[in-house]
């Protein structure tokens, strides 16, 4: 057992990193055919140096269609884990936790899962911070995915509910969507992905047809906002 722990787990590690493909980049590839992944993580906490992923759900958008055969959702066993106001928000049990799948394999199934895909959320860099320490730290892996923040697609595609709509729920409730489920991992996604779909039928009204065009349009819209801010 003592000669499993130390070196069946690194191993283990090293084969799991070995079958990660390299990500789609931000180019040319239409929008219209790209597969899209969305995630959302539930976490301990809001503390992307300290808080431990307690689970994921995810959903694919392929060619422009919300495909509920292709998803995934996984609770993380984190033995250190006590339930909190977060937990008790996402209905998290520690049952759950405790019979989770180990963080390694549920991280490198994620990522299996995720393909070459550009990945997508709701207030992206949370995300994005927490898989890239989830994944260095258990599987010795350096997030090199492309992500894209619906939080701010929204409200650049639709300026007019900017001011009245930041959170998921006020997208939610603006665009006629219904989710009794939220606040759980695979249901934010899902709400996420329905916000997405919308936005993405804007974009094509709008003549913005590539992964590459969608980036340099949110870059322009960033840079647009800093200014704004600045004058205030």
């Amino acid at each position: 057992m003592k000669l499993r722990s130390l070196f069946g787990r690194p191993a283990l590690r090293l084969a799991q990193r070995a079958n990660l493909p390299e990500p789609q980049p931000l180019d040319s590839t239409p929008l219209g055919r790209a597969r899209l992944v969305v995630l959302d993580l539930e976490t301990s906490g809001l503390d992307t140096q300290r808080d431990d992923i307690l689970s994921i759900g995810a959903v694919a958008i392929d060619a422009g269609v919300l495909n509920m055969a292709d998803q995934f959702e996984c609770t993380l066993y984190q033995p250190e884990h006590r339930a909190n106001q977060s937990t008790l928000l996402h209905e998290i049990a520690p049952s759950h936790i405790q019979s989770g799948r180990a963080a390694d394999a549920a991280l490198s199934d994620f990522m299996t899962f995720a393909g070459r895909s550009v990945l997508l959320a709701f207030h992206a860099g949370f995300d994005q911070r927490m898989l890239a320490r989830g994944l260095r730290r258990d599987l010795h892996y350096r997030l090199q995915h492309r992500f894209l923040d619906v939080a701010e697609m929204a409200p650049m595609l639709f300026p007019e509910a900017a001011e009245r709509c930041s959170s998921l729920d006020d997208w939610q409730h603006y665009f006629h969507l219904a989710n009794s489920e939220r606040h759980n991992a695979a249901a934010d996604a899902q709400a996420t992905a329905e916000i997405l779909l919308i936005l993405l039928n804007r974009l094509a009204k709008q003549g913005t047809n590539t992964l590459a065009e969608l980036n340099n349009r949110l870059s322009l819209w960033r840079r647009l906002q800093h200014t704004r801010s600045g004058r205030l």
